[in-house]
Parts: C-alpha cells; structure tokens; sequence
C-alpha cells in the first residue's frame, strides 16, 4: 500500500507564494499518477493538479492555469505543487493523491489520499 504525507502548508497573504510537496511511501512510485485536490468549507473536493509517472505529462485546472504548477522528483519520491500569486480564493485544505490509473486520479477516485495541509490566504 502507498501512503502520502503532504507539508508545506501555511498562512501567507494575497500575492504570494507556497511551495505543498507530498512524499509517498512506495517502492513503485514511479508507476503512479500523482495529483492534487482542494476541499473549502463546504464545497467538494475539487480536482487542482495532476502529473504522470515520468513528469512530462501534466494537467491543472483552469483555476490555477499560469499560476500553479505540479512536478515530482522521483527519486525523492515526492510530488510538488508549487503556487504562485495566490489568492484568497486559494484557501482550502489541499490533499496529494495517488493512483495507478490517470483516469480514476483525474475523477478523485485515486488509490490513496493523503491527509490534507491547510492554505490559507489572506488579503
């Protein structure tokens, strides 16, 4: 089984930037789609990013398009979703996923969830 844990969450203001990373536990890291979602109070768990097994394939929401951007070290085993000009709308909780399918990941379907870091941006 892989496990996810996500960091680098935290209160920044309008206009900055965070860098989440998530670091799985998995021998077969390099066989899985890695993805991030965001959960506001209230709303649903809302696709942000997600990237293939080797990196070159990647996909983002139309929300964060040209702001955000999803990579993965793989020898590292961790998964980054770097965020640039932030705003208050940002703010959730962000959770990193894993999936052997790109399909299931891309749904919110994936194998496992990590447990969320909060954002939170003020203005």
């Amino acid at each position: 089984q892989v496990a996810l844990a996500e960091s680098g969450g935290g209160l920044v203001q309008a206009g900055d930037s965070l860098r989440l990373s998530c670091t799985a536990s998995t021998r077969a890291f390099g066989r899985y789609t890695m993805g991030w979602f965001r959960q506001a109070p209230g709303k649903g768990r809302e696709f942000v990013a997600a990237i293939g097994g080797s990196g070159e394939n990647t996909s983002h929401a139309d929300s964060v398009k040209g702001r955000f951007t999803i990579s993965r070290d793989n020898a590292k085993k961790t998964t980054y979703l770097q965020m640039n000009s932030l705003r208050p709308e940002d703010t959730a909780i962000y959770y990193c996923a894993a999936a052997l399918s790109s399909k299931m990941l891309v749904i919110g379907r994936p194998e496992t969830w990590g447990q969320g870091t909060q954002v939170t941006v003020s203005s």
